[in-house]
């Protein structure tokens, strides 16, 4: 079995605000690593890619891979498909391993779609979305199913789509910068089992998004200025001050709309300064 891992941190157990996750005094790395190693271990000897996808890529320890010689990483930033780079075909099920909420989500811990500072709110076909159900649809161009979700209780709500969906609460979000956790023991036993009932199940058992072509992306920005640089892309229409939209058949163009989108946005902060 082959099994590909889209790493995050903001969903994490023990993960509550951004000096959690960014890299200095408070990083909480360490947290990051026990619940991965909790995962590995209930996945077995099965193949596993793991795709290092929180800001610039390089949050997994390589040393993981000692204990786990059945791993391979992908790290760094700046990378063709991001957070879904190296899935292929070849993939049975695919595991979100630290994910959180969409923007805007009530009582939810550091919720945000792709840009917290830029991307207000994302819609598909008329669905408001979060980085799971984008990247679970592009899972699903290649025919793989979502199977395991590890995140917090509000993440929990927004997927009801996936039936069957192996899902790890691993804290309850109270506010945007607070939340309820278990003990830590109790989540990483409940990772590791959860992962091994997983495993047993066959592929068809999970659930593959696919978007029907053809594919209309809303994205609103946080403000007009950001729209007014995206709107320099090809393909997009502005339909109004802040709301940029793209169709098109093919979802890969709408993914990497997306991630263009998510990055040239930011460029906009430096601007008029």
């Amino acid at each position: 079995m082959k099994i590909y891992i889209s790493v995050d941190f903001e969903g994490l157990g023990g993960i509550v605000q951004w000096s959690d996750v960014s890299k200095g005094s408070n990083f909480k790395q360490h947290y990051l690593m026990e619940q991965l190693k909790a995962l590995l271990k209930g996945l077995g000897n099965n193949y596993v890619l793991i795709s290092d996808s929180h800001a610039t890529g390089d949050n997994i320890l390589w040393d993981i891979t000692m204990e786990f010689p059945n791993v391979e990483i992908i790290s760094g930033g700046l990378r063709k498909n991001y957070m879904m780079s190296g899935i292929d075909e070849t993939f049975d099920r695919v595991i979100f391993f630290g994910y959180h909420s969409s923007i805007g989500t009530k009582y939810s811990t550091m919720d945000h779609t792709y840009s917290a500072s830029s991307i207000h709110n994302i819609w598909i076909n008329g669905q408001l979305v979060n980085e799971a159900i984008i990247n679970a649809a592009f899972a699903g161009m290649f025919n793989v199913p979502l199977s395991m979700v590890i995140g917090d209780d509000k993440l929990k709500n927004e997927l009801s789509y996936f039936k069957n969906l192996s899902y790890i609460e691993t804290k309850i979000s109270l506010g945007k910068y607070s939340a309820k956790l278990k003990p830590m023991k109790t989540l990483l036993e409940e990772i590791k089992s959860k992962a091994q009932e997983m495993i047993s199940k066959p592929k068809d058992y999970f659930t593959t998004l696919k978007f029907e072509p053809p594919i209309e992306l809303i994205v609103e920005f946080s403000d007009t200025s950001r729209a007014d640089l995206v709107e320099m892309l090809p393909l997009t229409e502005r339909i109004d001050g802040r709301k940029i939209k793209v169709v098109h058949s093919d979802y890969q163009v709408i993914f990497d709309t997306i991630l263009s989108m998510a990055f040239l946005s930011k460029v906009a902060k430096n601007i008029g300064r």
